[in-house]
């Protein structure tokens, strides 16, 4: 089963890429994980460790709680 928090960290992910135009290989180089990850992730098969949420948080310059959809900004 899906959870909420899981879809909404998958559609901030997805939005945030889209509007930096930057693709799962390139993002995978940026914060340093494979971008097989960025793939499990984006489908819903792995979520972000903690460690992986600083690293998109700091790379978007957004906050976790924006990822996690806690916060709207």
């Amino acid at each position: 089963m899906t959870s909420n928090i899981q879809i909404k960290i998958v559609e901030r992910i997805r939005y945030l890429m889209d509007a930096e135009k930057i693709t799962q290989y390139a993002l995978a180089k940026r914060i340093r994980v494979s971008q097989s990850t960025i793939c499990n992730w984006l489908n819903g098969k792995k979520e972000p460790s903690i460690e992986s949420l600083w690293k998109l948080s700091d790379f978007f310059d957004v906050s976790i709680d924006y990822l996690v959809g806690k916060s709207d900004i």
